[in-house]
């Protein structure tokens, strides 16, 4: 094996500490990536594979490949994405002053969960990276955004498992730290990796208790953790503490731009599971996973990104406090009454960019002069949105109009930095003339060089009366006072000393043009100098108040949210809602806030939706499919979060009482990678959402019991129908979509179940979907003309009804001798005595769902 040179030697050492990341190795004006890191992001980006060993036999040639230093961000953006971590290798000293190897070190880790750059951002979106903990007891996850400060954490006892997975489902980090039994958790693992595809660090040595409460608590300034809210949550203390360690870690630069810890909690935010945010489309659409044909999609007029961000926190993250909900229903209204005042607000919010986001990168140092420039331009724009509020009547907006305006921000970026500054922080012309008197005799003399050498001549010749003296340059001697032996005897000033003497010339040089030719030669390197330290103060200037910037970043973002719900409501003909604590849901002619805006062509049907906690705890709805009972359960949903989060809601009118989670089972979502059918996915979802709900839940139940046979099917449906109307039991606000028609007869047997169906007619042999909600039970599931809508063939159609005919002739099943086998068994498949008493001897009306369900399955296994 060749000897190693010095270089490679010193690369091998950075990434032997480094193995996890691609290094990128900084060459002079090149990051460079050898061996395996080279293959990799030669593959990845598109690189060419090269070496510097050519003349080597191939077993001993280092493969490589590099990017431009100024262009680094774009490739290093595209392996992020990827999932890779890139560690950043920097020379630490000028290689034109140092003698030997340049002193190399890694300077910081980009992962996908600390990525600040605002090219590998997306702007109205937060990048979090979350904590794992998982202890005996319970469990807990704290979060952060590293590009914005925003640092929380949740700590949960019982069934902490499935709290945390509801969490990440909201939050949906790219970068998740786990401690060992959280890693050993294949419920939160594959849920992280098939589900989200978070990359996921393991650091079990990073959640000590005791270390990790001393590092939150210097963090946060708080002299225990009991100051933080956080006493007796030791998984909530380690999840936080290893958070900020490994972000410390990675990051390498002072962290006070996270200087709060938000305790969440499920007193304070509606907890929303995962297959909720999902089923309810509200921050992207089932069918392209994209923003557009979501909930958040309608509401969303922000103008600043910090807005677009809180907007999907409001959205995702609903409240339960009445009075918290009316704090901002009130600003709302206040904004939807007053079309200008809103316009005026909005005009000015257009002009605001990313506060949160440019603080962080002045204190973390990675800030520009177009950074801070674009932050002080935001700042000088608070104090005209502080006078448009200041005759505000609602408590909210009062309390936002008295936002700190940053007037001094602002007036030391207007008089620090350029107008246009370079993106380069080492370059000149980055601060605004004036500000400094160095920097302008700098920059003066850099520019006019050569002018005021021309004055010094001007003045030798007048002073020395030397007519034919001339002030010269050349690369070996530099300036010199050229006097012509032709101008005959001269007196030559004492101070002139001579530097070289030929045939025709004499030349000289003075202290005064020494000292101008040092000047002239180190100005440009003097002044990039001067200037990046003189920036570098004003950045920590303005990093040095980064709370009071958080703080009005937040309250922008606040009045941009309001703004946005109140534009919405208007364009849209949306009504204040009331909420209180009451157990009601009583909303008058609702309409599903997305399928109303994306069919502006056909008219919406509005529907009324009544609910409470005794004589209508249950709807069970009914009706042809593709005539709307999902679209009607979703809107009810849809406008119970949109009220809770504080925002005017589609209808005529709506009291809503504060409920304590949406739960949703919709739709059939085979999870086929996990080996699970449709039916058991269902079976799985329905058993979390009964095991959870309260009486102040509200559920949407579409098609419970389908994907097994007929009986076993309306069995489980009831079972479940019954468990939800039992006020002992559960007595959840619940809309029960089925076509199990049988069920309706429960109407007037069970207590708080009441019918609905959503109606539809026979016109000139053509189905015709009316959309309207009606009391009582459907008549008829048009089920064969629903198909033929579909375009299933007529051959099939007229079968259909043939055998449509039979089964109401004989209120059974299928004749055998014409049916197709079935791979479904159903009761009446079932031919043993045993199987037939233990059906018997079944109490339907005690058992739970679950126990309904298990039985059934007990009966299926004896029979195969």
């Amino acid at each position: 094996m060749a000897e190693l040179t010095p270089m490679k030697q010193q690369y091998n050492a950075i990434k032997a500490q480094y193995e996890d990341c691609l290094l990128f190795f900084r060459l002079g004006d090149f990051y460079e990536m050898f061996d395996e890191d080279a293959r990799v992001a030669s593959r990845e980006l598109d690189l060419a594979l090269t070496t510097r060993d050519r003349g080597k036999p191939t077993e001993e040639q280092t493969p490589m490949c590099g990017v431009p230093f100024h262009s680094a961000e774009a490739y290093i953006g595209r392996l992020i994405a990827k999932g890779y971590k890139v560690a950043i290798c920097e020379q630490m000293e000028d290689p034109a002053l140092c003698k030997g190897l340049v002193t190399r070190d890694v300077i910081r880790i980009i992962t996908p969960g600390t990525v600040t750059e605002s090219s590998m951002l997306e702007e109205g979106r937060s990048n979090y990276i979350a904590a794992l903990c998982l202890e005996q007891h319970g469990g807990a996850v704290c979060f952060a955004d590293v590009s914005t400060g925003e640092f929380c954490v949740s700590g949960y006892g019982e069934d902490a498992v499935n709290h945390l997975l509801s969490e990440l489902g909201r939050f949906a980090p790219r970068e998740a730290v786990l401690n060992a039994a959280a890693a050993q958790c294949a419920e939160l693992t594959d849920f992280l990796t098939k589900r989200l595809g978070v990359m996921l660090e393991q650091r079990p040595d990073s959640f000590g208790y005791e270390a990790a409460a001393g590092r939150v608590c210097a963090q946060f300034r708080a002299e225990s953790v009991s100051a933080l809210g956080l006493e007796g949550e030791r998984a909530a203390v380690s999840a936080a503490g290893a958070l900020l360690d490994y972000i410390e870690e990675t990051q390498k630069f002072d962290l006070s731009h996270i200087s709060a810890l938000e305790v969440m909690g499920t007193s304070r935010y509606m907890e929303l599971d995962y297959t909720t945010l999902r089923n309810l489309e509200l921050t992207e659409s089932l069918r392209s996973g994209e923003k557009k044909g979501s909930l958040l999609w309608v509401l969303d007029q922000t103008k600043t990104p910090m807005g677009g961000r809180m907007l999907r926190t409001w959205v995702e993250r609903p409240l339960l406090n009445p009075a918290a909900i009316r704090r901002r229903l009130t600003a709302v209204q206040e904004l939807y009454s007053d079309n200008v005042l809103r316009g005026e607000l909005q005009h000015r919010l257009r002009a605001i960019g990313d506060m949160r986001r440019l603080v962080g990168r002045c204190v973390y140092g990675t800030a520009n002069g177009k950074d801070v420039k674009a932050l002080g331009d935001d700042c000088a724009v608070l104090p005209g949105l502080c006078a448009l509020l200041r005759s505000a009547g609602s408590a909210y907006l009062r309390e936002i109009a008295g936002m700190d305006t940053l007037t001094d921000i602002a007036d030391l970026a207007m008089r620090a930095i350029a107008d246009d500054p370079p993106f380069s922080v080492r370059e000149s012309d980055i601060l605004r003339p004036g500000f400094n008197a160095e920097v302008d005799r700098l920059r003066e003399l850099k520019t006019n060089g050569k002018q005021t050498v021309l004055d010094l001549e001007e003045r030798e010749r007048q002073r020395t009366g030397i007519k034919k003296l001339k002030v010269g340059y050349n690369k070996v001697f530099g300036y010199y006072i050229d006097i012509p032996k032709s101008a005959g005897e001269v007196e030559v000033p004492p101070e002139y000393i001579r530097k070289q003497t030929l045939v025709s010339n004499e030349r000289y040089f003075t202290p005064e043009l020494k000292e101008l030719e040092e000047a002239l030669l180190s100005a440009g390197e003097r002044l990039n100098t001067l200037e990046y330290t003189l920036f570098c103060e004003v950045r920590a200037q303005v990093a040095a108040e980064v709370l009071r910037i958080q703080a009005a970043a937040d309250a922008v973002a606040a009045l941009d949210c309001l703004c946005s719900l109140a534009e919405v409501a208007v364009r849209n003909g949306y009504c204040m809602p009331e909420v209180d604590l009451g157990r009601e849901i009583h909303i008058i002619a609702g309409r599903h806030p997305v399928v109303e805006v994306t069919q502006r062509e056909a008219q919406f049907v509005p529907n009324d939706t009544y609910l409470n906690d005794t004589t209508d705890i249950v709807a069970i709805v009914t009706g042809p499919n593709m005539a709307g009972k999902s679209t009607y359960m979703r809107q009810t949903a849809l406008i119970t979060l949109m009220a809770q989060m504080g925002s005017f809601v589609p209808a005529k009118s709506a009291v809503i009482g504060v409920v304590d989670r949406v739960f949703t089972r919709i739709g059939a979502s085979d999870d086929l990678a996990a080996g699970q059918s449709t039916f058991m996915v269902e079976m799985s979802e329905m058993a979390n959402i009964l095991r959870h709900a309260t009486a102040r839940s509200l559920l949407i139940l579409d098609e419970i019991g389908r994907g097994t046979s007929t009986y076993d099917g309306m069995a489980i449906a009831r079972a479940v129908l019954e468990h939800c109307a039992d006020r002992r039991r559960l007595g959840a606000k619940t809309m029960f979509a089925t076509h199990y028609h049988e069920l309706s007869a429960l109407e007037g047997s069970l207590p708080g179940v009441v019918n609905y169906n959503i109606t539809a007619k026979k016109q000139g042999g053509r189905l015709i979907f009316l959309r309207r909600i009606v009391r009582g039970a459907a008549d008829d599931s048009y089920g064969i003309e629903v198909a033929k809508l579909a375009g299933v063939p007529e051959g099939v159609i007229t079968r259909a009804k043939n055998y449509l005919k039979e089964l109401e002739a004989a209120g059974a099943a299928l004749d055998v001798e014409h049916a197709a086998p079935s791979e479904q068994i159903s009761l009446s498949d079932v031919g043993t005595d045993t199987v037939r008493r233990r059906l018997e001897a079944l109490d339907l009306d005690s058992m739970t769902p679950l126990e309904a369900m298990t039985e059934l399955y007990e009966l299926k296994k004896s029979v195969q």
